[in-house]
């Protein structure tokens, strides 16, 4: 039980850690919108989300990369809708 107790420790400081940088990530989202959307330019970027997946996917043991790739294909739609809300509000707004 200790070393469940330990591990289930360690999940959470990384929680944490990951919640600031879903934090500073959404911050960066919010410029990358405005820039967007001064530009004229849509939001889905296929060559882009390829490209950081291709350079990210490496940065993991290769057990792991499959669901690294899940989850930075995660992030990036939670990002894009994100996006959508933004440019809905300030069409609206």
């Amino acid at each position: 039980m200790d070393e469940l107790y330990k591990a289930r420790n360690i999940i959470n400081d990384i929680d944490d850690k990951m919640a600031k940088l879903f934090e500073q990530r959404m911050q960066a989202v919010e410029k990358v919108i405005a820039y967007k959307m001064e530009h004229n330019l849509t939001i889905f970027d296929e060559k882009r989300e390829k490209e950081v997946i291709e350079k990210n996917k490496e940065k993991v043991s290769n057990i792991y990369q499959e669901y690294y790739v899940n989850f930075l294909k995660q992030v990036m739609d939670i990002s894009k809708q994100y996006q959508y809300k933004i440019m809905e509000e300030k069409k609206n707004g």
